[in-house]
């Protein structure tokens, strides 16, 4: 879904880390840094090999927490 959806969210995403550290006054090596991480996070990000696992590791605590407190409201004693 994501490469149909939103398949320039990488390049966008990337453009405003760039941007946010320009706006913030870091010096140009810190900008420079910033482009180098940009991008390395987009060329991971348009990898389906890297960007599956992300994205179910990104939902997966919400998911954990939901199940336990489903299961914890659902509990029934059970009588032996």
């Amino acid at each position: 879904m994501y490469y149909k959806l939103t398949p320039a969210f990488a390049e966008k995403y990337a453009a405003h880390m760039v941007e946010r550290a320009k706006a913030s006054g870091a010096s140009q090596q810190k900008v420079d840094e910033t482009e180098r991480q940009a991008k390395e996070f987009k060329q991971m990000y348009d990898n389906p090999g890297i960007n599956v696992p992300l994205t179910f590791i990104e939902v997966s605590p919400i998911g954990l927490v939901v199940t336990l407190r489903s299961a914890g409201i659902l509990r029934k004693e059970v009588r032996a």
